[in-house]
């Protein structure tokens, strides 16, 4: 039997009023309004702008204008729009649950939330058979998902069962204060074993469906990484995560000479002998979003992975 997507915690809409101070002046909507309410998702920013819930000075407007000095803005959050997914039996991996929060350890292959191309057999149609409740912060497709994990990486996620829990978490996202460590399975040996990776990444502007190193003004990401074993053929590689910009630790490495083993869309040519892209999210730590107390969790290897590394002769 289908059931709600999400519990609306709230029937009556929320709104929020800010006035935009000089320094953010020229900034674009969207952006100004990720860095001044870092509970909402940059998607979900754009959804609202778009569907008409967003207005400068008493006006709908887009997602890409700039603002000016001393405009107000008033961001209205509809009351949730209960939707009908159904609810699937299928099996997760938990490594911690409570009343406000769940951590798994996403399997390969799974997609996170439905999409235009794909409404079951998700990561949400499995939270929704196990939990009673998820947060609706994220919008009507995507209750609960705090962050995401390309279908092909698995490793380490946190959903929120309540508005309270997504807000804080997507704050410590926000604020870049969440530890996300990943191992990379890449091509080839690292001119030096650790190192640090700063650039900003942007859409491709050809191959839309790619990111990469761009000189225009998107955000910078920042990526730690330390080799942990290496031949002449591959390296395994710790990367820490500083940004969270998408694709991010695939563009870098990619960027250095060194994709990830795999990856069709980075490094076609290396994919064909590897049943998918070798990215696994290994640890995740966060403060509590209710008691505030720190807490770290680890995401075993799956068996594909174990498998590539002993491939690759590491």
């Amino acid at each position: 039997m289908a059931v709600a997507a999400f519990k609306a915690t709230n029937e009556a809409p929320t709104t929020f009023k800010l006035v935009v101070p000089k320094e953010h002046a020229r900034m674009r909507l969207d952006l100004f309004l990720v860095k001044s309410l870092p509970e909402f998702s940059r998607s979900r920013i754009q959804q609202l702008i778009r569907a008409g819930f967003v207005r400068v000075g008493g006006a709908t407007a887009r997602p890409h204008q700039p603002v000016r000095s001393g405009d107000e803005i008033e961001v209205t959050e509809p009351p949730l729009e209960k939707i009908q997914t159904e609810p699937e039996a299928i099996p997760l991996t938990i490594l911690y649950e409570d009343d406000d929060l769940i951590v798994i350890n996403k399997a390969t292959g799974m997609t996170v939330h439905p999409g235009a191309g794909q409404r079951e057999h998700t990561l949400v149609n499995a939270l929704l058979h196990h939990c009673s409740m998820l947060s609706g912060i994220g919008g009507k497709e995507r209750p609960g998902i705090v962050h995401r994990l390309d279908k092909d990486t698995s490793g380490c996620l946190v959903a929120a069962k309540n508005d309270v829990a997504h807000r804080e978490l997507s704050k410590q996202f926000t604020a870049r204060t969440v530890e996300k460590i990943y191992l990379a399975l890449v091509a080839g040996k690292l001119r030096k074993e650790t190192g640090v990776i700063e650039n900003k990444i942007g859409r491709h502007p050809v191959h839309r469906q790619r990111m990469s190193v761009s000189s225009k003004p998107e955000v910078v990401a920042k990526t730690e990484y330390r080799v942990l074993r290496s031949s002449e053929q591959a390296s395994l590689v710790e990367c820490t995560l500083h940004s969270g910009r998408t694709h991010q630790i695939r563009v870098h490495l990619h960027h250095l000479g060194n994709p990830v083993l795999g990856d069709k869309i980075y490094a076609p040519g290396l994919a064909k002998d590897f049943p998918r892209q070798m990215l696994h999210a290994w640890k995740l730590g966060f403060s509590h979003p209710r008691t505030g107390e720190w807490k770290s969790f680890e995401a075993a290897l799956p068996d594909d992975f174990n498998q590539a590394i002993a491939a690759a002769g590491l």
